[in-house]
């Protein structure tokens, strides 16, 4: 039984509560977001000047970097050890939340040969203190419906295996995920066949714009909390390549205040190439059209 005074208590720090601005209070649901960049995108200025490149994206105003080009021999980002990179980043401020890791490579290996490429990621990523080890593309001869039906089973063994040693794994799309197959999609039997405790998704919004029958907010309602990561990038509005933001054709002023962003944890954004005038520039262009027009709506 509450008490008298008990209950006088709480009443009156309730109603303290509500007479307070309630920017005290924040909700529950808002979210702070680094500035990402996949760092592909520069893939050329990487390999000439890996530091000075780093510099650059510091300068520009992105926070946090999702990675590329992991060697599991010898455990090492670009040249340098996961610990001297985590190192360089710290110097500059940056940090690294994710790495597309070639897990593709492994499809046809035997399961000692993948647990060990396996346990080399997760050595890499903890010593870079990612949040998550994603699986970023498959090469083209296994893009079929065949193996899509196979593919869950080793999604969850990687998830469960990443999931145990406290890191997240996540399953980034393109377009070839979306080819119907008699009303079914690769997309659709990842989505419904693999553990979501053990399989997040990082939804590339190009790809589903330019791929998907279903929208990128339809996709994502189907299982918001799932959708941890999103790859932003504009579409060129003749050839429907990549473009730099405010370039191309899609609508992220309309379409970003409208997703469902329970689940999102990071965002990068990112142009794979078709490059106005070369990969700095429009990481450049795309920054500064991003912070300007549509940085407020994450």
């Amino acid at each position: 039984m509450i008490s008298r005074r008990t209950f006088a208590k709480q009443t009156g720090t309730a109603i303290t509560a509500l007479l307070l601005p309630t920017t005290i209070f924040p909700m529950n649901n808002e979210k702070s977001y680094k500035m990402g960049l996949q760092a592909f995108t520069i893939r050329d200025t990487m390999e000439n000047d890996l530091i000075g490149s780093l510099k650059t994206v510091q300068s520009l105003g992105y926070e946090d970097l999702e990675l590329y080009g992991f060697n599991p021999d010898s455990v090492s980002y670009y040249g340098h050890s996961a610990k001297d990179f985590k190192l360089l980043l710290d110097d500059l401020g940056l940090s690294s939340s994710s790495c597309h890791y070639g897990f593709s490579d492994y499809m046809n290996s035997g399961e000692a040969e993948l647990d060990k490429y396996i346990d080399a990621c997760i050595k890499g990523a903890t010593a870079l203190n990612h949040s998550y080890i994603t699986w970023p593309w498959m090469a083209p001869e296994f893009r079929n419906l065949e193996t899509f039906k196979k593919l869950p089973e080793l999604l969850n063994k990687i998830g469960e295996k990443v999931t145990a040693a406290g890191l997240g794994f996540a399953y980034h799309n393109h377009d070839f995920e979306f080819v119907d197959y008699n009303g079914q999609t690769g997309y659709d039997i990842i989505m419904s066949q693999t553990d979501p405790e053990l399989v997040k998704l990082q939804l590339d919004l190009y790809w589903a714009v330019h791929s998907s029958k279903l929208s990128p907010a339809d996709l994502i309602a189907k299982q918001p909390e799932r959708f941890v990561m999103w790859h932003i990038k504009d579409m060129d509005k003749v050839t429907r390549n990549y473009s730099e933001l405010g370039n191309g054709s899609i609508d992220y002023a309309t379409m970003l205040p409208k997703l469902d962003k329970s689940g999102l944890e990071y965002y990068y954004l990112e142009q794979g190439g078709n490059f106005a005038v070369n990969s700095i520039q429009s990481i450049t262009d795309s920054a500064n059209y991003f912070k300007a027009y549509l940085q407020k709506y994450l």
